[in-house]
């Protein structure tokens, strides 16, 4: 079984910045493609980014592009979100999530992944 584990999530004004990481569990954590999705109240849980296992390969949703960064250590087997240039809307539960697969042109698809954290709250003020 794999367990993922996010953390990083808190408050912060608009303009600022905050880095989540999410570090999972299992043998072959190298090989997953990892994913960042949000959900804000009230609203469908929405694709934020995804890193395919080599780390060579980023997709970025367009609300976040520019502003947000994601990379991976395998060696640590953490992903890390990379937010920057907050704004009020980024305010939501951020997941991460796996796909042993290694990837897919589906990727932005949260039924891709099989693996899920609980989430953490960011809430940006304004």
């Amino acid at each position: 079984q794999v367990q993922l584990v996010e953390s990083g999530g808190g408050l912060v004004q608009a303009g600022g910045s905050l880095r989540l990481s999410c570090t999972a569990s299992g043998r072959a954590f190298s090989s997953y493609q990892m994913g960042w999705f949000r959900q804000a109240p009230g609203k469908e849980r929405e694709f934020v980014g995804a890193i395919r296992w080599s780390g060579g390969t980023i997709f970025n949703a367009d609300s976040v592009k520019g502003r947000f960064a994601i990379s991976r250590d395998n060696a640590k087997s953490t992903v890390f979100l990379q937010m920057n240039s907050l704004k009020p809307e980024d305010t939501a539960v951020y997941y991460c999530a796996a796909d042993p697969t290694g990837g897919s042109t589906r990727y932005h698809s949260a039924d891709e992944y099989e693996y899920w954290g609980q989430g953490t709250q960011v809430t940006v003020s304004s």
